[in-house]
């Protein structure tokens, strides 16, 4: 009796492959991965952004301690 596996299109550098289904899924959950990782890096890199402007805008860059020394002489 011949192997019935399903099959499953995923597309590889523009052309389409026949895959097995577990290929594809696991091809689907890497292209997943790397774009929640992407998508994460990019929303720390804005939070930090906009932290550094905020600090900045005092124009006085250091840590929050450095900052309440400062003002409390």
């Amino acid at each position: 009796m011949a192997n019935i596996m399903s099959k499953d299109v995923i597309n590889v550098g523009g052309e389409e492959k026949v895959v097995r289904e577990d290929t594809a899924k696991a091809y689907r959950g890497v292209n997943w991965a790397l774009i929640s990782i992407a998508a994460f890096i990019l929303i720390l890199a804005g939070v930090f952004a906009v932290l550094m402007l905020r600090a900045s805008r005092d124009g006085v860059v250091g840590s929050p301690v450095q900052h309440d020394n400062q003002t409390n002489r």
